[in-house]
């Protein structure tokens, strides 16, 4: 029998990715937070919104939702195609966003088609269509007139495709010495997305891609009407929940099984951490000023033993089974995939009135990008304090408090 040479090379580039993504776990570090010495003449920036007074305690009123410094960078004149670009979406939303970001400065460049990406999994076969998760309608509309979108993949011969990695946030000049010439070659190119670094700190410079990148990364995706509306249900729910906090609530990024990976549930140590295991983030919002009965909403699908700390502290402390509509859970958490429960993770975290990133990582990062976009930008970057108690503004994300992620060059 013989092999299917698409087969052979998805295989590959499954492994490939997941390769990249086990480097990349180990590497990252959250940068390191001094708590500030107070100066009581220190006006803090206006980009940090102000510390609500009175009964909110460490609560902060989200600053002004920032409008795009970008302008469409649509072509003047049509564009005839020159070949295809595809690629697959994986991992989760955090790297979705910086992948289509990079397929759409890449075709864009090529004057090639972009194909709408398929969604694969961390298992062979594990795959959905783009539409399962995503809203189709829109990330073509968005990208009209910007680059050319098909949804379905052209019949290509393994000799006319060639598959190419990039770096994450990739540039013209890299384009143009890496890839240009391949293309010209194949007639048509599959784009697998590496990551060097896993931050999203803007360049000092802006560059002749920014606003294509910008417009890929912030303005393509939605998630699809169903998502969407679990998403709204669950945020409403924790809402409720919080009645004696105005209906404000914290969303903490603590997965177990990666913070197993990182050694997160070890005592000890010093300098630049990677994650935060619960305990640690119990007692980091504890001396923050977080009251007892805060609702708490973490990226754990369900209960774990290690979350009993944390409960232990704010045992209004929640998880997906347990604020998820029972209509809903055998689609979104009882299917043979996660990615709908990573998308509606990262659409949480990006809308909470808080955000605690006690893992280091792209999710950390894109979702800062969205919350800067928005004026959500009480994002509590974890650390051991010292003493009893500290003021939140001390933990701000240098994200924001030195203006440095991408969302700036994006928006004003």
């Amino acid at each position: 029998m013989g092999v299917d040479p698409r087969q052979v090379l998805a295989g590959v580039l499954t492994v490939t990715m997941f390769v990249m993504l086990g480097d990349m776990i180990k590497r990252d570090h959250f940068d390191t937070v001094q708590p500030a010495v107070h100066d009581t003449n220190k006006v803090v920036e206006s980009t940090i919104a102000s510390v609500a007074k009175g009964a909110d305690g460490p609560w902060k009123e989200d600053g002004l939702t920032l409008k795009p410094c970008w302008k469409k960078p649509v072509f003047e004149e049509a564009v005839e195609s020159l070949g295809y670009v595809t690629f697959s979406l994986t991992n989760g939303p955090e790297y979705h966003v910086s992948q289509i970001a990079d397929a759409v400065v890449v075709a864009r460049q090529l004057r090639a088609t972009l194909v709408i990406p398929d969604i694969r999994g961390s298992e062979p076969g594990d795959r959905r269509n783009f539409d399962d998760v995503y809203d189709v309608d829109k990330f073509i509309t968005s990208l009209d007139g910007v680059v050319k979108v098909v949804k379905s993949q052209p019949k290509i011969s393994a000799r006319n495709l060639a598959v190419v990695k990039v770096p994450n946030r990739v540039t013209e000049e890299y384009v143009a010495d890496n890839i240009e010439a391949v293309f010209k070659t194949k007639g048509n190119i599959r784009l697998v997305t590496y990551f060097p670094s896993v931050n999203m700190k803007k360049d000092k410079e802006k560059t002749d891609t920014d606003s294509v990148a910008c417009l890929a990364m912030f303005g393509t995706l939605e998630p699809q009407t169903e998502v969407r509306e679990v998403v709204d249900s669950m945020i409403d729910r924790l809402k409720t929940l919080s009645k004696k906090s105005n209906g404000q609530f914290v969303a903490i990024d603590l997965r177990v099984d990666i913070l197993e990976k990182k050694g997160c549930h070890k005592n000890g140590g010093s300098g630049s951490k990677s994650c935060y295991s619960p305990q640690d983030i119990a007692f980091f919002l504890k001396k923050l000023g977080f009251e007892k009965d805060t609702t708490v909403y973490v990226t754990q699908t369900k209960w774990h033993s290690s979350l009993d700390s944390l409960k232990d502290f704010f045992p209004k402390t929640y998880t997906k089974e347990s604020i998820m509509p029972m209509e809903n859970k055998d689609k979104f958490l009882n299917s043979d995939t996660t990615e709908f429960e990573k998308v509606i993770d990262y659409y949480i975290c990006s809308e909470s009135d808080v955000f605690v990133p006690a893992i280091s990582g792209l999710f950390y990062a894109n979702v800062a990008g969205n919350r800067i976009a928005s004026g959500k930008t009480q994002i509590l970057v974890p650390a051991d304090i010292p003493g009893s108690n500290a003021a939140p503004e001390e933990f701000i994300s240098s994200y924001v408090t030195k203006k440095n992620h991408f969302a700036y060059a994006c928006f004003c």
